[in-house]
């Protein structure tokens, strides 16, 4: 992982260049104030003042700054992210000199998964001075989560099995002294039924198992994160096209927030007692696969008709939210990249979130726009739950009428949450389709920052 503690530091006068941020409409008059020289030379470069827009100012001898044109004010982690991407390795500092929240993206922006390639040879340090060094630790454990996400997500499914996610789990705990708990084989199918159903398909080295962590005082409030970990989604016996499948190594997507969650929980020592739980399964095909018609025993009791088995994240999810529930929560958080239906009414950058208390949601929703990390809330709508009956069972995991998916999968979570609980589902893409300033193709960490700001405004 990228050391970002060392490209975030305290500005103690030592020497830098400066990045001169000029909002859009600021520059004329900026412009005039400039030498002859240097106003020839942006207009040789095309800098006309919009948002956008950068380039390197010569100073006396070798001396030289950088000019960024740029509307986004101090609360936007995304102010100065292209810089890193644009500037060569060195020293920076700001002009004006606060650098706000915009530490959190010029981290981001220098982070680079290379695990299958050579690293790239242009990428040596840029680091930024802050005249707020109080702020560098956080900004740190921001960006180290946010890249734990993104490297989960981007690793290949072959090396990104069951296995591997309990691997992840443990290196938590023995650097923060939490405890683990596996359940696979007999035990996962006699009390986590739907879990090994959905499972139970795949090699014998990829088998299904719930992972569990535990860190805290048990005296402090207890919260339950959850994140599903459909290591490959094959569809099952549903299967996928192969356009469906071509992404299908993200649909652990879930597993990797909770898990970053959980490690700004404990690195930061926030005062609750933390139950991290992580179904982890592939949806394999195979003679042993579950199949459309089936009928799933639950952890809860409740018997549910299976009629998709590419509808396989809600039936993990459905187990693990009854074993969180068991040890009575006072919040629970689940992260799911659940329904193809979320994505087609939000888009990849807005989780479609689900809450059952008004508080809660209220929370997560300011924090959300706090953090420059959105939500978008959607209904718990009773009035689907019509949708969820079955003829043979207490319900169906997956309704055909093609109506409001991703509520329908909500409602079927909801039939497992315990009462009393406040409970948030965020059905979240993990993969950013196209490349913005700080934020590159692929894995990606949607909600992970508006979930983590909820907490610390709750608890810490």
């Amino acid at each position: 992982m990228t050391d970002f503690a060392a490209l975030l530091q305290p500005d103690r006068g030592q020497p830098a260049r400066t990045i001169e941020v000029i909002h859009p409409d600021d520059y004329a008059d900026w412009l005039k104030g400039q030498p002859k020289r240097i106003r020839a030379l942006l207009d040789a470069q095309k800098v006309t003042g919009k948002a956008g827009n950068k380039a390197i100012l010569p100073g006396e001898g070798e001396d030289w700054s950088a000019l960024l044109v740029c509307d986004d004010d101090l609360s936007s982690p995304w102010r100065v992210a292209s810089q890193p991407g644009f500037l060569p390795e060195g020293t920076y500092r700001l002009k004006p000199a606060e650098v706000g929240a915009a530490g959190l993206g010029w981290l981001l922006a220098q982070y680079r998964f290379d695990r299958y390639t050579k690293p790239d040879k242009d990428s040596g340090p840029r680091v930024l001075l802050t005249g707020d060094p109080a702020s560098i630790d956080e900004t740190v454990r921001l960006a180290q989560a946010t890249t734990l996400v993104r490297d989960l997500v981007n690793t290949g499914s072959s090396d990104m099995g069951p296995a591997e996610l309990e691997t992840e789990a443990e290196k938590l705990a023995k650097k923060h002294h939490a405890t683990t708990h596996v359940t696979r084989g007999d035990a996962l199918a006699k009390g986590y039924p739907m879990i090994d159903a959905v499972g139970r398909a795949a090699a014998k080295h990829r088998a299904p198992r719930l992972i569990e962590l535990e860190w805290g005082n048990p005296k402090h409030p207890r919260i339950a994160v959850i994140g599903k970990g459909v290591c490959f989604d094959s569809g099952g016996l549903d299967i996928k096209p192969a356009s469906g499948m071509r992404l299908m190594k993200k649909d652990m997507g879930g597993a990797a927030h909770a898990l970053a969650l959980a490690s700004l929980i404990m690195d930061s020592r926030l005062p609750v007692r933390l139950h991290l739980l992580i179904p982890a399964v592939e949806n394999s095909i195979s003679a042993d696969a579950f199949r459309p018609g089936d009928v799933l025993a639950t952890r809860k009791g409740l018997t549910v008709e299976n009629t998709n088995t590419d509808a396989e994240g809600r039936l993990v999810l459905g187990d693990a939210l009854t074993k969180a529930g068991e040890d009575k929560p006072e919040l629970i958080i689940d992260f799911a990249t659940l329904t193809g239906a979320a994505r087609v009414a939000l888009g990849p950058d807005l989780p479609a979130t689900f809450v059952n208390d008004e508080a809660l949601a209220n929370e997560l929703l300011a924090a959300g726009t706090a953090t420059y990390d959105p939500l978008w809330r959607m209904p718990l709508w009773d009035g689907y739950d019509e949708y969820l009956k079955s003829d043979i069972a207490d319900l169906i995991n997956a309704p055909d009428n093609g109506y409001a998916g991703a509520v329908t999968a909500a409602l079927f979570l909801r039939r497992f949450v315990p009462e009393g609980a406040a409970w948030a589902h965020l059905d979240t893409f993990a993969w950013r389709p196209t490349a913005k300033n700080g934020r590159p193709k692929g894995g990606e960490a949607y909600g992970l920052r508006a979930a983590w700001a909820m907490l610390r405004g709750r608890f810490g």
